[in-house]
């Protein structure tokens, strides 16, 4: 037989659905809901399809207590697959396979190559969707088959696994898997497993304390039976073509023998089954050899199930093993066989009265008698069903199962700092266990992480999560919806008075009807018939509500349900919060260092410009880049990383930003600017000026930073880092290559001098610079990370957008563990025909013919307009120059987006611009050159100075 799911995965659906889910789209109706649960589970731990890093521990191991319930039972299974290439897979209860066995050669090779082996761990939030770590997430059997597997590497596998549980305690001890290839997969898979599973679970309880085997010995006393029964065969299941009980009609007898051991006075009871058979109860008193005094309950139906033998029997001589149902224990047990159906017993003896302690341990599931060859119950038609003490029955059932619902709920709820999916997992945990239908309505503002305001009747609330048991919740508000309740409806009330809100009776509760009748009259219709309201309340703020809907189940909701309720809302609120509180901080961190970051493109015309900014899932970093433009129509490209993530990390970057910049007006060299935020970083290290101790901004800085000079009169480009990634050239052939600068050590170590690298590029040359995110992470080493930003970058006439583009698309992972920061700079050079350079010697007779040269230039250049302003300018800088410097003197003038008058000498002496008295001869040449220029400044040369201005062209020749 093909499986269904495994079919639909052949013909594309699963496929389809599986890429859909990936790129963010709502596949909810293709996907089983199970799975669709896991790989909600996956993503959110940032899990990629495609890699995988499976943890390996040494010497995993269970103890002998397990081992000698389960070593048997795995010895039965891998007789009966002996024909089949099927592997058995023994886990502890963390995910870790302690065993296993079974499986053809080429099965077990190809599950070496995933890592499915033992030592290693496959708990879902590692390996992803499969039948161990899935088993283990849901806490009950799953089957997965193909694409329902998260990864890509276990998509060829069909695996079914459940949990073993202690009987008494109801821990998971284990997980058991029964893994094959995907066309070889059925769902049958999961009841083998869970048959597996459940044996394992009754040769624990064989292991019981006294007091329980001496009520089961008295039972069997009582029943004639002194000697020791070998118990059920191991694989019973019933023959569906004889009638056999389901899962429902079992169900329902358990429900009603915890009811008749709780009920002291009442003997018999008869049930009609939702089959439509007919089922007598029978309680009757047992005594044990020390005085135990317990109830068994028997059942008879009428036209009960036949049983037919599988090959999973015991061998001949070995004992058998009664199933027992998984998380169950000693309250309220009910006998079954693995699928279900009840053990066969013979008639019992008369009712005795039945007196006992009301606090004593409850029911108890017991041991099996043995069958005829052909299957039928040995001697009646009566089988035991339940084992007890009277006086705890069905309300010490229900606490048990509601103690293993938080118990799921403080694992379950909260495992990411998302506002949405911690409201679904609360859905996820709840149903069907507790509700049909679960729905959370939140207010817009926790989703955006602010503080909500007091929510009340009429408050606009989106519903954000639901959950039911049925694929359509009838009516109901869908995901996304915006909800306004009326102020008559449990949940507006529950909002006023932050207080619980339930509604045992909905036909009776006119004012959850006022919200909309025409919508909601048809949901009761359909089934729906109880409510609970619980405000989302967390810190004293009321964050939304949620509503817990029953319809499947029969009975309605009590005050224990309402108080079980509170308390997962409690929990789940809590958890929210959190969230929300991270989202804000996550959001204003983004904000911060946004609005750090450059706006728009500095207005330059050296190089050709594009940049990403690409912040990291896990939180908001210190990456930064920026475009300076510097005198002489140089520009200044700055990349630079501070580790860690949050706010603390997005103000040492707008510090070391804001550094970086007023280093660059001062005109430093490379190596000195780095020097100088070296010096700034040390001592933000060491709580100077910046943050008291203690506080939460202190703290060690680590951070990185590459500087580059491009000049584009002389096409070269000056370089140095501290402790960052190396920069790449791309030629204008296409050619690429990694910038050999020296390793300096990051930023606030101190005591080491930063080297510079100088080289002269190509106009058209692509100039790449990027922090570690890009080329680094934890599935690929930097080395791997460079080539392959090398075989990106290759290639000619690519624009720098359409080369970020294509870095970004080939490099970047799904789920940025770090910030990204790519600068990708195109260089451009100032020809000669926008050059004009004069070298002057030191004699004063100069400054005319310097006048006249620069008149005549600015005539060339048809900037006539500027020529009474520059000739001041030249004139005024050339006569300091000489009077007052030594060495060479030269004039230059540059026409970029400015017209640029440079004059050098060999002084290291800067002029300074004071206001001159009103007796003073002099002083007021370089007042003069301040008031008839834009900008000016001064800039140091290994071999003295420059003193340079900008004007502004005139509008017609920009």
């Amino acid at each position: 037989m093909v499986p269904l799911s495994v079919a639909w995965d052949d013909i594309g659906g699963l496929v389809d659905a599986h890429e859909r889910f990936l790129a963010g789209s709502l596949v909810e109706s293709d996907v089983r809901d199970s799975v669709l649960d896991s790989w909600k589970r996956c993503r959110s731990v940032g899990l990629e399809p495609h890699r995988l890093l499976v943890r390996y521990t040494g010497d995993v191991a269970l103890d002998e207590r397990f081992r000698h319930a389960a070593d048997p039972v795995l010895a039965h299974l891998t007789s009966s697959f002996a024909d089949a290439s099927m592997t058995i897979a023994l886990c502890d209860g963390q995910g870790r396979m302690v065993e296993r066995l079974g499986g053809d050669r080429q099965l077990r090779d190809r599950l070496d190559a995933v890592r499915f082996a033992p030592g290693f761990d496959a708990s879902e939030s590692v390996v992803g969707t499969n039948g161990v770590g899935t088993a283990l997430a849901e806490r009950g059997p799953v089957y997965i088959a193909g694409r329902e597997h998260f990864a890509d590497c276990l998509q060829p596998f069909a695996c079914a696994g459940a949990p073993v549980r202690d009987p008494l305690s109801g821990r998971i001890e284990a997980v058991l898997d029964i893994t094959c290839l995907r066309d070889q997969g059925d769902p049958a898979m999961v009841r083998m497993v869970r048959e597996a599973a459940r044996s394992i679970e009754a040769r624990l309880l064989e292991q019981a304390d006294l007091r329980e085997r001496a009520l089961l010995a008295a039972y069997r006393r009582a029943d004639g039976h002194a000697r020791d029964w070998p118990g059920q065969p191991d694989g019973l299941r019933p023959d569906l073509d004889g009638g056999a009980l389901g899962r429902i009609d079992m169900a329902v007898l358990r429900a009603k023998a915890e009811e008749l051991i709780a009920s002291p006075h009442r003997t018999l009871d008869e049930v009609t089954l939702p089959s439509g058979r007919t089922a007598t109860l029978l309680r009757r008193q047992v005594t044990g050899a020390a005085g135990e005094s317990g109830v068994a309950v028997e059942a008879r139906v009428l036209g009960g199930p036949r049983l037919r033998h599988l090959d999973l029997a015991p061998a001949p001589g070995e004992t058998g093993i009664p199933a027992a149902p998984a998380g169950e224990g000693r309250l309220g047990s009910a006998v079954r066989r693995p699928d279900g159906s009840p053990v066969a017993h013979s008639t019992p003896a008369p009712q005795a009265p039945a007196t006992a302690p009301a606090t004593a341990p409850a029911a108890t599931p017991a041991t099996a008698p043995a069958t005829t060859p052909d299957g039928e119950p040995a001697g009646a038609e009566g089988w035991l069903l339940l084992v007890g003490e009277p006086g705890v029955g069905r309300l010490a059932m229900l606490a048990r199962r509601r103690l293993e619902l938080l118990h799921d709920a403080s694992v379950r709820i909260g495992t990411t700092l998302d506002v949405t999916r911690t409201a679904e997992e609360l859905a996820e945990v709840t149903v069907p266990r507790f509700a049909d239908f679960v729905a959370v309505d939140l207010p817009d503002s926790v989703l955006r992480g602010e503080e909500p305001e007091a929510l009340g009747g009429r408050t606009a609330l989106r519903r954000v999560a639901i959950r039911a048991v049925r694929r359509q919740p009838h009516n109901l508000y869908d995901v996304g919806d915006t909800v306004e309740y009326v102020p008559s409806t449990p949940q507006a009330r529950s909002l006023e008075t932050r207080q619980s809100v339930m509604e045992p009776v909905l036909t009776e509760a006119d004012g959850w009807i006022a919200q909309d009748p025409e919508r909601l009259t048809p949901v009761l219709e359909a089934g729906i018939h109880s409510l609970i309201t619980v405000p989302l309340r967390a810190r004293g703020t009321t964050l939304g509500v949620v509503s817990f809907y029953r319809s499947l189940q029969p009975d309605s909701y009590e005050d224990d349900d309402l108080s079980l309720a509170q308390e997962l809302v409690g929990r789940a609120a809590i958890c929210i919060d959190n969230a929300r509180r991270y989202t804000r901080e996550h959001n204003t961190a983004l904000a911060l260092q946004r609005s750090l970051l450059p706006r728009g493109r500095s207005e330059q015309s050296a190089v050709e410009v594009a940049y990403r900014y690409l912040p990291a899932q896990a939180g908001v970093g210190g990456d930064w880049f920026d475009v300076i433009p510097l005198s002489g129509a140089r520009v200044a490209l700055v990349v630079g990383d501070v580790v860690g993530h949050g706010l603390h990390a997005a103000a040492t970057m707008g510090r070391l930003r804001t550094a970086v910049h007023n280093f660059c007006s001062l005109d430093l060299s490379p190596d000195d600017l780095l020097t100088h935020l070296d010096d700034l970083v040390g001592r933000l290290d060491r709580g100077e000026g910046w943050a008291a101790e203690n506080s939460p901004d202190s703290g060690i800085v680590g951070a990185t930073c590459l500087y580059a000079v491009y000049d584009p009169v002389s096409r070269r480009c000056t370089l140095t880092r501290a402790g960052h990634p190396l920069p790449a050239v791309v030629a204008p052939d296409g050619s690429v290559e990694f910038v050999d600068l020296p390793a300096c050590p990051p930023l606030g170590l101190g005591g080491m001098p930063f080297e510079t690298v100088e080289l002269e590029l190509a106009e058209g040359s692509r100039l790449v610079l990027y922090t570690d995110g890009l080329v680094e992470d934890r599935h690929r080493d930097i080395d791997a990370g460079l080539e392959d930003l090398r075989a990106v970058l290759a290639g000619a006439d690519r624009s720098p957008e359409d080369t970020c583009e294509a870095v970004l698309d080939a490099l970047l992972p799904a789920r940025p563990g770090d910030d990204v920061a790519l600068l990708v700079a195109r260089t451009h050079s100032l020809g000669a025909d926008r050059v004009a350079q004069w070298d002057l010697p030191s004699d004063p007779a100069v400054v005319s013919r310097s006048r006249a040269a620069v008149t005549a230039q600015l005539a060339e250049w048809g900037l006539e307009e500027l020529t009474f302003t520059t000739e001041l300018i030249a004139s005024e800088l050339v006569t300091n120059a000489i009077r007052h410097a030594t060495g060479p003197v030269q004039l230059r003038l540059l026409r970029d987006r400015a017209l640029i008058c440079e004059v050098s000498d060999g002084s290291a002496t800067s002029p300074r611009l004071r206001r001159a008295q009103s007796t003073d001869e002099g002083g007021r040449g370089l007042f003069l050159v301040a008031q008839l220029t834009e900008r000016w400044g001064t800039r140091y040369t290994p071999d003295g100075k420059v003193i340079w201005t900008e004007q502004p062209l005139p509008g017609r020749c920009r």
